[in-house]
C-alpha cells in the first residue's frame, strides 16, 4: 500500500474522482485501485504537482491500493538525472512512498516500438516527411479542417521500411516522423494524425544512445498506464481532448489492460507561476537563487522556506479536486502553514532591528538565568533557559520617545514588560550626532519577574528582547510574494511584475539556543512570525533564518 496514514487532523476527502472509484469498486469493475504519479524529469516539482501527488497517493492510501512513481522520460534533450533525484526526494518528503520499483516510460521503449509496428501493419500509422512547420500548416485550425499529407497513403511495406530506417538513424532530425492515421477533418485537432514518434539524436539518462527515435507523450502515456495495470489515470484538464487519442491508441493495439483517463482542474495560485518554462527562466536568468529559492512555488522552495509536509497536504485537501478552473488565494496556503506552526513550533526570541537597552539598576556582574516555556499551550515541549543581563537588545520599533495611549510598547518615562522577565521603565536616551537613538537607559522593578507589580499599577505592553552579552548575530531573510500582481502569468512580460521587495535582509540577534537550530526546524520568533534555519547558507557560525510566514494574514491586508 502506498503513502502514509493521515494524522488526526487530516481527514479523508471526497470528490468526483473518488465517487467514480467508489462506483467502479461497487460494480466489481476493479478489485482495488492502482494510480500513478507521472512527472517529466525536466524540472523541479511545484505546488501544482503536490496536488497531483496528494490525489494519486492519497487514493492508493485510502483504498488500500497502489500508486506508482513513473518518470515520463521521452524527451532526453530536456531531462536530467538531477530532476529525477529531486522528484524522488520531494515525493518522500511530502510523506508518500511509491509501490515497488520506480517506473520509467523508457522501460517500455522496446514494447512501444512493437506497438508502433502493429499500428503500421494495421494501416493506422505512416511515416511522414513533411517538416514541422508544414505539419502545423496542414493541420488546419479550430474552424478549418486539416488536409492530408502527401505521404499519408504510402503502403504498409513502405512505412515499415521507412520506420526501421528512422530507428537505424538514417534520417536527420526533423526529416521524418511517424504519425497516426486517424482523421484530418476531426473537430478535435489532437486527432488530426498526431505525431507518434520523432527523431532525436540525444543521449538518454536511462537508455544511453540505444535509441534515436522517441515516442511522443500521447502515445507513451496510455500504453504505460496499460502495461502497469493502472485503473484510474488522473491528469489535469488541459489533457481532456487528449483522452480521445488515449482511447484510440488502446483501442487499436493488442493489449489486455484498459485504463481510463479522468481530468481534474490544475492548481492556479495567486502571485505565483507554475509554468515550467517560466520557472526555468527565473532560475537560468538568476532572478531567484535556484529551484529551491524560498520565493519559488516549488516543493523544494516551500520546504526551504519552512513549509511542512502536513501543511501542504492540508492545503491540497482544503482546495479539493474539481473540474472547475479557479485561482486559489495565497492566504489559503499561508493559513495552512500558520495553523500548523502555531500549534507545533517552539517559541524563541529574535530582535530584527536592534537598539541597545541598558538597565542601570541591574547588576553589571549578574547573569540571571530565566526559565521560559517553549510553547504557551504545549507543556510537553518543555522549557528553555535564557540569560537576562544588564544590557539587552529590543526592536527599534518597540520604543518611542513620545506616543499616544494606543502604543502599548516602551515609551520614555513609562513602563513595559519584557517577555518572561521584568517590568522596565525608560528613563533617558543617548543619541548620535544625527539624532539617532543609540542607547535607551532604563530601570527595572526586581519584584516583577513573571508577576504584576506589588503596588497594583497596570503595565499593559509586552515586548521581546535578547541579551546583548549572550545573543548570537543572525541574518534574517524576510521573504514576500515574488510578483506584484495576482496573475503574473497573464502579463505580456511576466518578469516586469517581479516584486523588488520580495527579499529584505535584516541583521539582528537571536537567543543563543538557536545556534543549535536544525535546518527547516520551525520556530515562532515571538511577535515577529514563523522562521526556520536556512538549509543552504546557514552554519553554526553564520546563522541565517528564513521567514516562513507572518503571524497574521498579510495578503488580505495588502
Amino acid at each position: 500500500m502506498s503513502g502514509v496514514l493521515p494524522t488526526e487532523n487530516e481527514t479523508r476527502p471526497t470528490n468526483f474522482i473518488r465517487q467514480i472509484i467508489d462506483a467502479d469498486l461497487a460494480a466489481g469493475k476493479y478489485k482495488t485501485t492502482h494510480t500513478r504519479f507521472p512527472p517529466e524529469p525536466n524540472g523541479y516539482l511545484h505546488i501544482g504537482h503536490a496536488k497531483s501527488i496528494c490525489l494519486n497517493f492519497g487514493i492508493a492510501q485510502d483504498y488500500q491500493g497502489k500508486c506508482n512513481l513513473r518518470f515520463d522520460d521521452t524527451n532526453p534533450a530536456k531531462e536530467d538525472i538531477e530532476y529525477v533525484e529531486s522528484i524522488k526526494e520531494d515525493v518522500r518528503w511530502l510523506g508518500f512512498q511509491w509501490d515497488g520499483e520506480i517506473c520509467y516510460s523508457s522501460d517500455y521503449f522496446d514494447r512501444l516500438y512493437e506497438y508502433a509496428l502493429e499500428l503500421i501493419n494495421k494501416g493506422l500509422a505512416y511515416v511522414d516527411e513533411l517538416s514541422a512547420d508544414e505539419i502545423r500548416e496542414y493541420r488546419g485550425t479550430l474552424t478549418q479542417a486539416g488536409k492530408n499529407s502527401p505521404y499519408r497513403d504510402r503502403s504498409i511495406e513502405e512505412n515499415l521500411a521507412l520506420f526501421i530506417q528512422m530507428k537505424e538513424g538514417k534520417f536527420a532530425e526533423g526529416k521524418a516522423c511517424l504519425r497516426a492515421k486517424i482523421d484530418m477533418a476531426s473537430p478535435f485537432i489532437v486527432m488530426r494524425d498526431p505525431v507518434l514518434y520523432r527523431i532525436k539524436f540525444a543521449e538518454h539518462h536511462q537508455t544511453g544512445n540505444k535509441w534515436c527515435i522517441y515516442p511522443m507523450y500521447d502515445f507513451t502515456h496510455c500504453i504505460s498506464d496499460a502495461i502497469e495495470n493502472i485503473t484510474h489515470s488522473l491528469c489535469t484538464l488541459e489533457f481532456q481532448d487528449n483522452r480521445r487519442l488515449y482511447d484510440w491508441v488502446l483501442d487499436n493495439i493488442t493489449i489486455e489492460a484498459r485504463p481510463h483517463q479522468y481530468e481534474f482542474s490544475r492548481l492556479n495560485l495567486e502571485y505565483a507561476i507554475t509554468s515550467k518554462r517560466k520557472l526555468t527562466q527565473l532560475v537560468s536568468e538568476q532572478i531567484v537563487d535556484g529551484w529551491n529559492d524560498p520565493r519559488m512555488p516549488t516543493v523544494s522552495g516551500l520546504r526551504r522556506r519552512g513549509y511542512t509536509p502536513a501543511s501542504i497536504r492540508e492545503f491540497c485537501r482544503r482546495i479539493g479536486v474539481t473540474k472547475q478552473e479557479n485561482t486559489v488565494e495565497m492566504s489559503t496556503l499561508e493559513f495552512c502553514i500558520r495553523e500548523d506552526l502555531n500549534e507545533n513550533a517552539p517559541r524563541a526570541m529574535a530582535v530584527l532591528d536592534p537598539v541597545k537597552v541598558v538597565i542601570e539598576n541591574f547588576s553589571e556582574t549578574l547573569d540571571e538565568v530565566l526559565s521560559m516555556p517553549n510553547h504557551p499551550n504545549r507543556p510537553e515541549l518543555g522549557h528553555r533557559e535564557v540569560t537576562f543581563t544588564r544590557g539587552i537588545y529590543i526592536d527599534r520599533a518597540d520604543f518611542r520617545e513620545e506616543a499616544n495611549k494606543n502604543y502599548k510598547r516602551l515609551v520614555l518615562g513609562k513602563e513595559v514588560r519584557l517577555r518572561n522577565a521584568y517590568v522596565i521603565r525608560a528613563e533617558r536616551v543617548e543619541k548620535d550626532a544625527d539624532g539617532n537613538i543609540q542607547t535607551i537607559y532604563c530601570s527595572y522593578d526586581p519584584a516583577t519577574l513573571n508577576k504584576n507589580p506589588e503596588d497594583g499599577r497596570k503595565v499593559k505592553g509586552v515586548i521581546h528582547w535578547v541579551s546583548a552579552k549572550f545573543a548570537k548575530p543572525a541574518e534574517i531573510r524576510l521573504y514576500d510574494r515574488l510578483f506584484n500582481t495576482p496573475n503574473p502569468g497573464s502579463a505580456e512580460d511576466f518578469l516586469s511584475t517581479i516584486n523588488p521587495n520580495s527579499l529584505i535582509i535584516k541583521y539582528g540577534f537571536v537567543e543563543p539556543s538557536l545556534q543549535k537550530a536544525e535546518a527547516e526546524q520551525a520556530y515562532q520568533f515571538e511577535r515577529e512570525g514563523y522562521f526556520c534555519l536556512d538549509s543552504k547558507y546557514a552554519t553554526e557560525d553564520n546563522l541565517v533564518f528564513n521567514r516562513t510566514v507572518g503571524l497574521r494574514d498579510s495578503w488580505n491586508e495588502a
